[in-house]
C-alpha cells in the first residue's frame, strides 16, 4: 500500500458563519516544498484576495500553523503591512489539535486508500487528491469548522497538552 503524506503540497482556505457553505475555496496544489519566498507568493495571490472579499469589514481570522516558512521574517512582515485587513491568529506551539485540515488530510488518504486503482506518479496523485477533496461533503467542513470553539476549549482545559482530537 502506497504511503501517502500530502500536507506540504497543497493549500486551502475556508470562510466560518453564513459565508462558509458559499464561499469554500479549493485546493491549491503548490508542486514543490514551501519555502518562505513561495509561501508569501501564496499569501499575496490567494490568501489576500479571498479575506478582503470574504471580511470586507476587516474582522476575518486567518489561521496558519508554526511552519518554519509561516514565521519567516518576509510573512511576518507581509501580516504587519495587511493587519487592518484581518487578524493572524497566534499560533500555540506544538499544538496541530487546532487545525481542522489534519483531520481532512484523513480524509483525503483514507479515499486514496480505497481506490480500486493507487496512483502511480506525482499527476495521478495530485489528480485523485483533488477528485476527492471535490467530492469531500461540505457537511464534512461544516462540522469541522463548527468544532473549533470546542477544540479551543480541550486545548486552553489541557493547558496546550494532549486533547482528543
Amino acid at each position: 500500500m502506497p504511503c501517502y503524506h500530502c500536507a506540504g503540497w497543497w493549500w486551502w482556505c475556508y470562510g466560518v458563519g453564513d459565508v462558509f457553505l458559499a464561499h469554500f475555496r479549493p485546493l491549491v496544489p503548490i508542486g514543490h516544498r514551501l519555502n518562505a519566498t513561495a509561501y508569501l507568493s501564496i499569501v499575496s495571490d490567494h490568501v489576500h484576495p479571498f479575506m478582503t472579499t470574504m471580511y470586507p469589514s476587516s474582522d476575518g481570522y486567518f489561521q496558519q500553523d508554526n511552519a518554519p516558512c509561516h514565521k519567516a521574517r518576509i510573512i511576518s512582515n507581509w501580516f504587519l503591512e495587511h493587519d487592518n485587513e484581518f487578524t493572524v491568529l497566534k499560533w500555540p506551539p506544538q499544538s496541530p489539535d487546532l487545525n481542522p485540515i489534519e483531520h481532512l488530510w484523513d480524509v483525503v488518504e483514507r479515499e486514496l486508500r480505497a481506490l480500486d486503482v493507487h496512483p502511480t506518479n506525482l499527476h495521478q496523485l495530485q489528480d485523485a487528491i483533488l477528485s476527492i477533496w471535490a467530492n469531500i461533503s461540505k457537511e464534512c467542513f461544516q462540522h469541522l469548522v463548527e468544532s473549533m470553539p470546542r477544540r479551543i476549549k480541550a486545548v486552553l482545559k489541557a493547558k496546550g497538552g494532549q486533547t482528543q482530537y
